[in-house]
């Protein structure tokens, strides 16, 4: 029985379909990040070394489109205010919320909204209220 959701964002071009780690993509959809290495379906057991990771996205940095995003500390709380904003409204019961430079780790008990539902919640708010505040590009795809 699922008890709980560990949701899971990445700031955007953080894990891509070729990442080291392994990805939940299926395809590649750009001859520029196909470039960095084959398609990895799911989690490896055993996962590269951080200096791997490390060296495959300064090699993505140098292709990608846009800039890879980190949040700096104000955005932190801007993006823990977004998310208390989304877990209120939608009536969530969070247990824990880490939200690191790269990506955000939260903990939602059981809800009638599927995972995938929830997360597009927290991702819809943010990146609306990130461009509302004019903290990104309006052509940055967030």
């Amino acid at each position: 029985m699922v008890i709980g959701h560990h949701l899971v964002r990445t700031a955007c071009g953080w894990w891509l379909p070729n990442d080291p780690r392994g990805s939940t993509s299926r395809t590649i959809r750009s001859d520029i990040t196909a470039e960095l290495g084959g398609l990895h379906y799911g989690r490896k057991c055993m996962q590269p070394a951080g200096g791997e990771i490390r060296a495959f996205y300064r090699e993505a940095a140098k292709r990608l489109k846009h800039d890879l995003l980190t949040f700096d500390a104000a955005e932190r709380d801007f993006l823990g205010e977004c998310s208390a904003q989304v877990i209120d409204e939608q009536r969530y019961t969070c247990y824990a919320c880490a939200i690191m430079p790269d990506h955000i780790h939260i903990l939602i008990r059981r809800h009638k909204h599927r995972a995938e539902d929830m997360i597009n919640n927290f991702h819809d708010h943010s990146r609306l209220r990130f461009r509302a505040e004019g903290l990104r590009p309006p052509d940055h795809p967030l």
